[in-house]
């Protein structure tokens, strides 16, 4: 028995030794001086995901009336609306390419578009977000160990009373030597999962609180979002707009990959969401679409072809965590939406 308990130790304290090193190396870094953030898109990218990104240029938009609410659920372009960024240009891009208006369709047909999929590869190649699928192994590492030292437990009580029924003597239970390391190959293994599945590594925390700081002031709407998801915007009348569309965008993938595309030899116009799976979906980590539920696809298991992602509470993105919809993977998401992260996306590149 003292032969067994000494192999735990061993075993775990290796397997949580090297699941720590492992995680700490694959986690990138920026090659150069502190990366910062440019400008609210990359915020709300960080915060969300492709969701949040999409999000606060509809905020803009609807704010300023570029876009008009023409019924529930049914939006139009204003004549002679001109974008302000790529993400608005993504959004009247998507617009011409889904007649029929519908705002959740809408949302998810932008957040497809490269321009702000490209977003998520900027930030990941400055060292602050981390790839699509980076700590998928990580993950699972953590979560088997955890889980098999959490079997274990149970499992060291009749062990102990073979021990005593083999050696009667005065003896140290075996269930108190292995005990302390099998709760230390629970706790280690939990938190290396946890961190695995946080797509924001931490020059991107850094630069996120000082863009925090720097627009703590701002109030409007925009910010809001961009900054805390759809879960900080106080717009009662953009919120009522906004999120039941950032809960149908699960829907919309659903209708994406289930209606045929037919292509036209003599057009040379192909829709992106046609060609271009979601790679960065939601932040799995970040706050984010918020408010919501927003989905970016259906399924689970970032990385692979219908993957759902999510964050801290988004359903969709919103990292991994970030983690995923249509064809593709990554997570990341809002606060009180479910996903989301990382393949997406946010289950991440192209994240």
């Amino acid at each position: 028995m003292n032969l067994l308990a000494l192999a735990l130790w061993i075993a775990v304290a290796a397997s949580s030794g090297l699941l720590f090193l492992g995680l700490r190396r694959a986690r990138p870094r920026p090659a150069g001086p502190a990366p910062v953030l440019h400008d609210l898109s990359e915020a709300a990218f960080m915060t969300g995901g492709p969701g949040n990104v999409v999000d606060t240029a509809l905020v803009s938009m609807l704010g300023d009336g570029r876009l008009i609410m023409g019924g529930p659920g049914i939006v139009h372009v204003s004549p002679g609306a001109r974008a302000g960024d790529p993400a608005e240009r993504a959004v009247l891009q998507a617009h011409r390419g889904a007649p029929s208006g519908w705002l959740y369709q809408l949302r998810y047909a932008a957040m497809l578009d490269p321009a702000v999929q490209e977003t998520g590869d900027a930030l990941a190649a400055r060292g602050l977000l981390s790839p699509p699928g980076w700590g998928r192994t990580w993950r699972r590492w953590g979560l088997t160990q955890a889980v098999v030292c959490g079997f274990l437990v149970p499992v060291s009580l009749p062990l102990t009373f073979v021990g005593f029924a083999v050696d009667p003597g005065t003896q140290v239970p075996f269930i108190v030597k292995v005990l302390p390391v099998l709760l230390l190959g629970i706790v280690a293994g939990g938190i290396c999962a946890a961190r695995a599945r946080t797509r924001i590594t931490p020059a991107g925390q850094r630069a996120l609180r000082d863009i925090r700081a720097r627009y703590v002031n701002d109030r409007t709407p925009q910010a809001q979002t961009a900054l805390s998801g759809l879960r900080g915007l106080r717009d009662p009348y953009l919120r009522g707009q906004l999120v039941p569309a950032a809960r149908g965008t699960r829907l919309a993938a659903a209708q994406s990959r289930s209606r045929p595309h037919h292509s036209d030899p003599g057009s040379s116009h192909t829709s992106s969401a046609d060609v271009l799976p979601v790679v960065w979906c939601a932040a799995s980590d970040g706050g984010g679409s918020g408010g919501g539920g927003s989905s970016c696809g259906s399924g689970s298991g970032c990385g692979s072809s219908g993957s759902s992602c999510g964050g801290s509470g988004s359903s969709c993105s919103g990292s991994s965590s970030s983690s995923c919809s249509g064809s593709s993977s990554s997570c990341g998401g809002g606060s009180s939406s479910s996903c989301s992260s990382s393949s997406s996306s946010s289950c991440s590149s192209s994240s």
